[in-house]
């Protein structure tokens, strides 16, 4: 029996699919990279923004003619779309040819669901309202060597008043530190060399008092572990930066150059909307910490424009913080009103020729500067770690611990190794050179 995952969404999503993977191996399923062959196809979904729903949409629409092709076909359908108030109820409605539908909660369960629905001719609808157990029972098929993904903690406290993941993935609850480190001991020993460490907000760790140390000492007890691996972590909420944080970056070379640390916008009266907890001076005098602390340090941020009620000038307000931090790159995005959340019901939604105007005035100002900080690289040497190869390309890449891409040409595998690169050019977030080792 064969298995074909279809993820949407961040990194924490890719690692659920992962997860979901694992599950399907211990019931007897091997991974197919093609959806024709597959014995069940599993949707994991995202709901964070109204694309992503809509791609996930079409795609399952999709499968209506292959389902009635393939006797004994499943098609299951999970993730943070599943979970969303009102959202099961529209899958059964409009694909009733879906034979699982699972929330975020449900995930652990999902072997269980598989061998039920075997057994009967209706669906399984499994959407719990809070996760009822952890995921620490789930040996991941991991896909992504020589990085792997590390959930510390699940959920969110915060409820910004644009997001839904509070309502779809429920409370914070933290992950106990041992089962952590015993975690990313075993992975260094299987000879992964980068370790991400994900939560919605991993500064607030241990915030429900289960994880047994606060955020700063689990990434001081990670980092510890012996072996030669880099160290990333997201993401961090700005309400919760500390100076213990920056102190702990400072001391280890393990743990990257690289801070992502989402803004989402650059006025006050915005970010006060967005009930994000901090004031745009507050986020520039952490910049100033952490680079107290790490003169070379980069940082990458979340910015939205658009979100209601947004003037001209709060707009510009956006565009000056850009130019104020100095952002190493950015993920920019126009607001998308999500049912349920505070910001939807808002008075003032912005206009979407406005929305797309500013989108990408924004999107040039930070390309700009990201092609600034690439050109210093030219003439330079920077250690990257070989993640893969691009057929297209025919050129090995992976990323330097700044998160730059670098590309290079090499007669043997590199996958999985540091390699030195001499950086003969570079071409927006891209740098291509030479392997030197």
């Amino acid at each position: 029996m064969n298995y074909h995952i279809v993820t949407y969404g961040c990194q924490m999503n890719v690692h659920e699919s992962e997860k979901i993977a694992g599950i399907l191996r211990d019931h007897g399923y091997t991974r197919e990279t093609g959806e024709e062959e597959a014995d069940i196809i599993v949707f994991n979904t995202c709901c964070i923004r109204e694309n992503a729903e809509n791609h996930a949409f079409g795609n399952i629409g999709a499968l209506k003619k292959l389902k009635r092709q393939k006797k004994g076909l499943l098609i299951a359908v999970g993730g943070c779309m599943a979970q969303e108030e009102g959202k099961a109820k529209i899958l059964r409605e409009k694909f009733p040819f879906i034979d699982i539908i699972f929330g975020t909660h449900n995930l652990p369960a999902l072997g269980e669901m598989i061998e039920r629905k075997k057994k009967q001719k209706k669906a399984v609808v499994e959407i719990a309202p809070e996760r009822a157990q952890t995921e620490d029972g789930i040996q991941p098929v991991r896909t992504s060597y020589p990085n792997a993904w590390v959930n510390i903690m699940y959920g969110c406290n915060n409820f910004c008043s644009y997001c839904i993941v509070p309502y779809v993935r429920g409370r914070e609850r933290s992950r106990r530190a041992e089962d952590i480190l015993a975690e990313c001991r075993d992975l260094v020993s299987a000879g992964y060399k980068e370790i991400t460490l994900l939560g919605q907000n991993v500064n607030s760790y241990d915030s429900d008092g289960q994880g047994g140390m606060s955020f700063p000492e689990l990434l001081d007890a990670v980092a510890s572990v012996e072996g030669k691996f880099r160290l990333r972590f997201m993401t961090s909420h700005p309400k919760d930066f500390t100076e213990e944080l920056a102190a702990v970056m400072q001391k280890h070379a393990k743990i990257c150059r690289l801070l992502h640390l989402p803004v989402q916008s650059g006025s006050d009266r915005i970010l006060s909307l967005m009930n994000r907890r901090y004031t745009r001076e507050k986020y520039c005098s952490e910049i100033a910490l952490l680079r107290r602390y790490l003169p070379d340090c980069e940082v990458t941020t979340d910015l939205i424009v658009g979100f209601p009620t947004e003037t001209e000038e709060e707009f510009e307000e956006t565009l000056s913080l850009v130019r104020e931090v100095g952002f190493s790159s950015a993920f920019t995005f126009v607001y998308s009103p999500r049912a349920g959340t505070k910001a939807a019901a808002m008075q003032g939604q912005i206009p979407e020729d406005v929305q797309k105007a500013r989108i990408m005035r924004l999107v040039e100002a930070v390309n700009a500067q990201t092609r600034e900080k690439s050109a210093k690289y030219v003439g330079k040497r920077t250690e990257i770690l070989c993640e893969d190869y691009d057929a297209k390309k025919g050129l090995y890449l992976g990323r330097d611990e700044y998160g730059r891409m670098g590309y290079f040409a090499d007669k043997r595998s590199r996958i999985g190794e540091f390699v030195t690169l001499k950086v003969t050019e570079a071409n927006g977030i891209s740098l291509y050179g030479t392997a030197e080792d």
